[in-house]
């Protein structure tokens, strides 16, 4: 697929992150607890910020199965997504909305990704979102899926590009991280 082109995203279009993983480092079999415990990836707030001038909407929605797990509590990850919004705002960038869902993985009905409830939120909060004008950025299959599930442009963040996707669809993009993202796939303006 050949690159996105910055000039066709404008206002009407909603940019959908992940977390952990794409914005701050992952914590293989642990969760972020505390603002301690958030390692924010390099060149991500400079990235954000850019992206702040193009699209209309940028999202975050992630998944924290953490709460049902009592490891940490709804406050506490209202505590780490409060610090990302500062710091983001901060360079100049912006976060529309955060979702999350503390729900265990095979609770019904559940409101972790790949299933589509977060964004749907989204849109009903904002009403202009049209998924079809919409990219979602993971670095995890469910990711992907919920993206493709609405027919978003889907973006895998993969540090190793050696390591195949272990998804059933492959994303429409992969890429090594969130700040590879304007030049390789969504090239600059000159």
């Amino acid at each position: 697929m050949s690159p996105l082109n910055i000039h066709n995203i404008d206002s009407s279009w909603t940019l959908f992150l992940d977390r952990d993983g794409v914005i701050n480092k992952r914590l293989p079999g642990q969760y972020v607890k505390h603002i301690s415990d958030f390692d924010i990836l390099p060149g991500v707030l400079e990235t954000i910020a850019y992206f702040s001038k193009f699209f209309g909407r940028i999202i975050i929605v992630t998944n924290q199965q953490g709460i049902a797990k009592g490891l940490l509590s709804a406050d506490d990850v209202h505590c780490v997504h409060d610090f990302l919004r500062k710091r983001v705002r901060a360079t100049g960038g912006r976060i529309d909305r955060i979702y999350f869902c503390g729900d265990w993985a095979d609770a019904i009905p559940n409101c972790r990704k790949p299933h589509p409830h977060m964004a749907l939120q989204a849109q009903k909060d904002f009403p202009e979102i049209e998924f079809s004008k919409s990219i979602m950025v993971g670095d995890m299959p469910s990711d992907i899926a919920f993206g493709q599930e609405l027919g978003m442009i889907t973006i895998w963040v993969q540090e190793d590009r050696n390591h195949p996707y272990p998804g059933k669809t492959k994303p429409d993009f992969i890429t090594n991280s969130l700040e590879s993202v304007p030049t390789e796939i969504i090239p600059p303006l000159p």
